[in-house]
């Protein structure tokens, strides 16, 4: 296997209604990777509902269906032994946001989604080797209240509401067997395409991760944070600010939003505010080829079977830019 990259994170368009998204590349040290199928669909979540904890959501049908897909694939060698198989699924706020809009609701309905969540999880280890696990967190609507939080009432607010959107991390993450990766993502936003929203820093993020990562009760493997197509310092200075000794961070830089030399400047900026980080897309590659925005290169938005390798190209362009840029 290689060894220039540390960790590799490809989510594959092999399953069938599965949503793949990133790939991501770190220089340095052994290789490792993880290949992620996250849920279709929320309706995809409502029909496989049950009554019995640990299936009620969906999502651990949705995983263990794609992890024997995941595994068969192993035992082909098309998936290198070692790979790990990631779940990703979204924070409660994120999960109740859309369906419940009216804000004073969400105190009545958050704490059973994250028991929800927390007996989903404890299923998954049940039927996972929970040595081929990780379980990423989506943080899409956390990430823009804190943004507008930051930009309407300041820094102590934005903690304020932070630390409150990052409860459930602190009664989710204890539960989740120290054998298992954790890691959460930062996001700008998909629904009208990528990006959503362009807040000004990464201040927002920052915040955000820090408080997931102090809340976590437990090691958190990696974090995840998207950028734009600015290269100013003001942009990346936040990112001094990053609390998470024991993460891998990697920035969702391989988009778009870029001029020619856009990522190589981007990636300098970044150094000097982050010694050591990886690349990804900054966010999922599960686009309809109708849906507004382009998820990486203007090819990006090709309709299959094209776009996979399009992904697959951007992403190994990228590795050679960071290399560039780092020596």
């Amino acid at each position: 296997m290689p060894t220039a990259f540390s960790t590799a994170t490809l989510r594959s368009k092999r399953c069938v209604g599965r949503r793949p998204t990133r790939t991501a590349w770190r220089v340095g040290d052994p290789w490792e990777c993880t290949i992620s199928f996250s849920s279709a669909s929320s309706r995809a979540s409502r029909r496989c509902g049950s009554a019995i904890p640990g299936w009620r959501l969906g999502y651990t049908k949705d995983a263990v269906s794609s992890h024997f897909v995941f595994h068969q694939l192993q035992k082909e060698g098309v998936i290198p032994q070692g790979v790990r198989f990631q779940v990703c699924l979204p924070l409660t706020f994120s999960a109740i946001g859309l369906f419940f809009p009216d804000p004073a609701d969400h105190a009545k309905v958050a704490p059973g989604v994250t028991a929800a969540f927390r007996a989903e999880i404890a299923k998954m280890f049940d039927l996972i080797p929970p040595e081929e696990l990780a379980i990423q967190w989506d943080l899409a609507v956390e990430n823009r209240l804190v943004d507008t939080a930051l930009a309407r009432e300041g820094p102590a607010a934005a903690e304020a509401l932070a630390a409150r959107l990052a409860a459930p991390a602190g009664e989710i993450a204890p539960a989740i067997l120290e054998g298992v990766a954790l890691g959460y993502h930062g996001c700008f936003g998909t629904l009208s395409g990528w990006p959503s929203r362009q807040p000004p820093d990464l201040g927002g993020s920052v915040i955000l991760l820090n408080a997931m990562v102090a809340a976590s009760g437990r090691r958190v493997d990696f974090l995840h944070l998207p950028t734009l197509g600015t290269a100013d310092e003001a942009f990346f200075a936040p990112l001094e600010r990053l609390r998470a000794p024991d993460a891998k961070i990697y920035l969702g830089a391989i988009h778009h939003m870029h001029d020619a030399d856009g990522l190589r400047r981007q990636l300098q900026t970044a150094r000097r505010h982050l010694a050591e980080f990886g690349l990804a897309a900054p966010c999922g590659f599960g686009r309809a080829p109708e849906r507004p925005g382009r998820l990486l290169t203007a090819e990006g938005s090709a309709p299959p079977p094209d776009i996979l390798d399009i992904i697959v190209r951007d992403h190994l362009n990228a590795v050679e830019v960071l290399h560039e840029a780092g020596a």
